[in-house]
């Protein structure tokens, strides 16, 4: 499931990631690349220990926290701090796949990469190409979003960043191991979410109908939920 998770960060936002990113020193990507995708990977990525990455990073996560579409499609039961890239004068990523365990700095503790997020930090009028293109069953989807916007897809997937030819393209990128570790299940209880909320504006929450549904989501994210 691709999911489009709109206005992660306000203008005022934005425009303090920008500036803090501007002024910030950037250092070839390639330093955090699996052997596979060291042949594929040409950006510039931030130091995840500097202190504007850290920062950043903290600021981004609790506009998750405070983002119900992100909680509902993901049901997150831990993030990998967010890191920052920058794209431009033909900087690309080949396609690859992300690896499917990360160990948390400092930790002896190891992430399953459930699910990948890019949120766009530049305006998509600012740059040519750039378009991150995902593999998925239906074909491969191209995405290139408003400045604050975010796409949630499945690790999995095959996936790349075309080359930018002009501007930069600035983004955050994470990655989230689920509570829900299957992505049917996962998908089936969002769509169950996504319409009893729905339901929950259009019949109110008091309706009897309404409560069996949100009973039986709760009781299938029991049932399935590792924790």
């Amino acid at each position: 499931m691709l999911t489009i998770v709109e206005g992660v960060l306000d203008s005022d936002e934005l425009q303090h990631f920008r500036q803090q990113l501007q002024a910030a020193s950037w250092q070839e990507g390639v330093i955090s690349a699996g052997s596979l995708a060291r042949t594929q990977k040409h950006n510039q990525q931030l130091d995840d220990r500097s202190g504007v990455a850290v920062s950043l990073g903290n600021q981004l996560l609790r506009r998750l926290g405070a983002t119900p579409l992100f909680v509902s499609a993901a049901l997150p039961n831990r993030i990998f701090p967010p890191r920052f890239n920058r794209y431009a004068q033909g900087g690309t990523y080949g396609a690859h796949v992300d690896g499917a365990l990360l160990q948390l700095a400092g930790s002896p503790t190891m992430l399953r990469t459930d699910l990948s997020a890019t949120l766009f930090l530049s305006d998509p009028d600012d740059y040519d190409g750039g378009e991150l293109e995902i593999e998925g069953a239906f074909g491969v989807q191209s995405v290139k979003l408003p400045a604050g916007d975010m796409v949630l897809y499945p690790a999995s997937s095959l996936h790349r960043v075309t080359p930018v030819t002009r501007g930069e393209r600035l983004a955050a990128f994470f990655w989230v191991e689920s509570m829900v570790r299957d992505e049917g299940e996962r998908t089936l209880l969002f769509d169950l979410d996504q319409t009893i909320q729905a339901l929950t504006v259009t019949v109110g929450a008091a309706d009897a109908n309404l409560m069996k549904l949100s009973a039986v989501y709760h009781n299938l994210l029991r049932r399935w939920a590792i924790t």
